[in-house]
């Protein structure tokens, strides 16, 4: 007789196993099936070339929430994480902008590009920052539904009613106004400096299908400064062995607690029978049972891909079928036996060691956005390149390095298909473009991984490759991601939920929406409940 688990979490990403490893935690027998022969989804270290380790899709760390990292004693677990050196932004007349942690020093270099900017950067970073705490408040906390008069729900409306009146009138209507602004605007009211607006732009376009001039993407720049590394809200920083080594930590902590994970198991569907879960059904045919099912999917494969038409609502359907999930990022990981140039950079500089991008006006941004709209890689494109195995020698040996390519943006589709000769003329404009600025960088190429939405897709099971599995605009935020209705982490059978991004709060590598889901499954059970609903300092 097939063994019976109290619940099987489907996906072994980070929010599959951080939701996992609470279950377990509060007693329960826990199963976590993966498709792949390894864990971590797109949290994930890989030898992909003898002698080097990339973080082959996401490569940073910020917004993992420092109450869980505490709660499941992922230090003990093996995890640290360590800001990286700053960034550095090149313009084609041969300058350079750089951003530091260090506020005098960021201030000298904005000064250098426009004294008025220098000065009006305290107050950007002040009023970014304020939103950024206000909203923090919610990263941990289940959404309430506005419709509903439960007395959860009305307390829960109370508590965001109260946290909105802690600010002034006027902070108030400045915080709806910026939900709703494009980024563009959003910086044109503080600065003048071009390079400057266009490098604190960058965030606003990251994993997103939108244009820098595109209404809500102010948001998405705010959700990437949500996040902190040691305290220092906005920092961003390296795992050490990689962005894998996050997504071990968790399930160390799963496994410290009896968890189970099983690899090489792709699920078909979902099993419902009554209303009610039942298990899941593998692609070989294996079924596995629990009465609690979560999925770790995004919300459009899992309700349009394995669960079965007539177990869910005709509208709930309708929702997922159309649900945003536009792909728009590509990924370009190289192996390098030696240390490029870079003319425009002083010789042993600390920032040769932080992370480089390549877009010097928001103009170029936009017109990336055009050639996405119309199907095709930009020829243009923003690329963030991270160094992390300057300071992480577990990514390569002395004198090699792995560099980790972000690119936007790179459409899901173009006409014809990607082909294995599409995706290496993709991988050849991303390194003709660093070339522009390090004329010697080809010459140390030993190896390079081209990852188009197509790749990310099919191997670690985003929608058309969209890294956050859900658009961040503000009609898929808090109650309404990923539907309205179903914004509490419960599906429409009984003992069906969902942990994934595509929930709140949204994507990034921050284990909240696997965390949120685990409270809400252990109220419905009347366990042991510790997860944290908080990690703001007031």
């Amino acid at each position: 007789m097939a063994k019976k688990y109290d619940a099987i979490v489907i996906g072994a990403g980070h929010n599959g196993l951080t939701n996992a490893a609470y279950l377990a935690k509060s007693g329960l027998n826990v199963l976590v099936v993966e498709k792949n022969d390894y864990i971590g989804g797109a949290a994930v270290s890989r030898e992909l070339h003898p002698g080097w380790i990339y973080s082959n899709c996401s490569y940073v760390c910020s917004l993992l929430r420092q109450s869980i990292h505490r709660d499941l004693d992922l230090t003990r677990h093996g995890l640290m994480v360590v800001p990286y050196s700053g960034n550095t932004n090149f313009a084609r007349n041969g300058d350079y902008i750089a951003e530091y942690h260090d506020h005098a020093m960021m201030y000298r270099e904005y000064a250098r590009h426009s004294k008025r900017d220098a000065d009006a950067s305290n107050r950007f970073y002040s009023d970014l920052m304020r939103y950024a705490k206000f909203i923090r408040h919610f990263m941990l906390r289940t959404p309430a539904d506005p419709t509903s008069f439960k007395p959860r729900d009305i307390s829960e409306m109370a508590f965001m009613a109260k946290k909105f009146l802690d600010m002034s009138e006027k902070d108030i209507c400045e915080f709806i106004r910026f939900m709703t602004m494009s980024c563009g605007d959003f910086l044109d009211e503080y600065f003048e400096n071009e390079l400057i607006k266009t490098t604190l732009a960058t965030s606003s376009i990251i994993g997103t299908a939108l244009g820098v001039y595109s209404p809500g993407t102010a948001y998405v720049l705010l959700h990437h400064v949500m996040g902190d590394v040691d305290g220092a809200v906005g920092a961003w920083g390296l795992a050490r062995g990689g962005m894998g080594a996050i997504s071990n930590a968790i399930a160390s902590a799963l496994k410290e607690h009896g968890g189970e994970i099983m690899t090489n198991a792709p699920v078909d569907k979902i099993i419902v029978k009554n209303n009610k879960a039942r298990g899941v059904a593998l692609e070989n045919g294996n079924e596995i049972y629990a009465d609690i099912v979560v999925s770790n999917l995004d919300p459009k494969r899992t309700f349009t891909k394995i669960m079965n038409r007539e177990d869910i609502p005709e509208d709930l359907h309708k929702k997922a079928t159309n649900f945003k999930i536009r792909g728009s990022s590509g990924k370009v990981n190289i192996a390098l036996n030696g240390m490029p140039d870079w003319p425009s950079m002083p010789k042993d500089h600390m920032l040769r060691n932080g992370s480089m991008q390549f877009l010097d006006t928001r103009d170029r941004m936009e017109k990336a956005y055009d050639d996405w709209k119309h199907g095709r890689w930009s020829e243009d494109p923003f690329i963030e390149m991270t160094q992390s195995s300057i300071w992480d020698p577990t990514h390569a040996a002395p004198g090699n390095y792995f560099v980790s390519c972000f690119i936007q943006y790179c459409p899901a589709e173009i006409e014809g298909g990607w082909t294995p000769e599409k995706r290496e003329a993709f991988g050849e404009t991303v390194i003709n473009q660093i070339s522009q600025y390090s004329p010697n960088f080809r010459d140390f190429i030993v190896h390079k991984e081209v990852r188009t939405p197509y790749e990310i897709e099919n191997e670690v099971g985003l929608t058309e490759g969209n890294i956050f599995q859900g658009e961040l605009t503000l009609d898929q935020l808090m109650f309404n991601r990923p539907f309205p209705g179903y914004s509490q982490y419960r599906g429409p059978a009984k003992g069906m939920y969902m942990c994934g991004s595509g929930s709140h709060p949204g994507g990034g590598v921050s284990s909240a929406c696997g965390a949120n889901a685990a409270r809400e499954i252990l109220l419905d059970l009347k366990r042991p409940n510790t997860v944290p609903k908080d990690d703001v300092d007031e």
